[in-house]
């Protein structure tokens, strides 16, 4: 009896010790697992996050996610912002690492929720993000020699820290100043609207071909559609440079089809305040952008007021 009370203990010593030593070699295994190993994305949502300013904020925080609830779609977008931020600024916070953004996010529920004091390395960690767009700050944005050096390296940064592999890399094209502005930059294109617009499609043509860049968003040609409607000169605020309700929803159509792949004419969205005549109008200055990035389209249909 005690020759098997012995053997019987030593055997489930055994199983014990070799538990044991399966679990130290589970968790050594998981350990060699970096934290940033890249994420397959399963579900069907799309993720956006800006890493930009005041512009990016236009465009996509106000009426992206209306249309892309309307038009049956799940997203989430996120917004690493700093008012005015140039490419330059955004390369010297990624490289030190600085805690110096806003982080906006907006939820599949539509909540927007802020996290100040947030790096750009934190955000890319936050999500399996689908698209993750760069812009010009808007005084520089039709200056090429400004996107050179900075952009490439952030696209760089971004690449090696992003957890999906599949991600897509967005230039955003923004939009030329109301000619009536008091903005400085403005001097940069000799206070003239239509100058303005056309360095900025040059040079966002230009860059993005360089940069070999997945999309190209025109919001900029959007707007600058719009305006030659029966609206005008009228998608701004009062400062001339950030847009009002029409131009934000203009730059918000463009980016539906661009991350969509659909029209967003018809598309049954449309902010309080604005006419179901502007809203058909938007939506095809919107379309005609998508269409012809770095050319202004006329919208002949829309010359007259209803």
């Amino acid at each position: 009896m005690k020759f098997f009370s012995k053997r019987i203990g030593l055997e489930i010593g055994l199983v014990f010790c070799t538990l044991f030593l399966l679990n130290i070699t589970s968790v050594s295994a998981t350990k060699l697992i970096p934290s940033s190993a890249k994420q397959i994305k399963t579900d069907s949502t799309v993720r956006i996050l800006a890493i930009g300013n005041s512009f990016s904020q236009d465009a996509l925080e106000n009426y992206l996610y209306g249309l892309a609830k309307a038009g049956g779609h799940k997203i989430i977008i996120g917004n690493l912002y700093i008012g005015g931020a140039e490419l330059a600024l955004h390369w010297t916070n990624a490289s030190e690492d600085k805690n110096a953004y806003s982080y906006r996010r907006i939820g599949l529920n539509g909540e927007k929720v802020t996290r100040p004091e947030t790096s750009i390395a934190f955000a890319l960690a936050a999500e399996n993000w689908d698209y993750v767009s760069f812009q010009q700050a808007s005084p520089l944005s039709g200056l090429y020699d400004t996107y050179t050096v900075p952009l490439p390296a952030l696209i760089n940064y971004v690449k090696e820290r992003v957890k999906n592999p599949k991600t897509k890399y967005v230039l955003h094209q923004t939009w030329a100043y109301a000619q009536t502005t008091k903005h400085k930059g403005f001097a940069n294109y000799e206070s003239n609207q239509n100058k303005m617009y056309k360095a900025i499609s040059k040079a966002t043509e230009k860059v993005s071909k360089e940069n070999k860049m997945d999309l190209l968003v025109p919001s900029g040609t959007a707007v600058q559609n719009a305006r030659t409607s029966f609206v005008g000169d009228s998608l701004n605020v009062a400062d001339g440079y950030h847009l009002a309700l029409m131009g934000r929803y203009a730059a918000s159509c463009t980016w539906y089809e661009k991350l969509f792949k659909e029209s967003v004419i018809g598309n049954t969205f449309s902010p309080k305040g604005l006419s179901a005549y502007k809203t058909e109008m938007l939506q095809n200055a919107a379309h005609s952008a998508v269409l012809k990035p770095f050319k202004v389209t006329v919208l002949k249909k829309f010359k007259q007021a209803p």
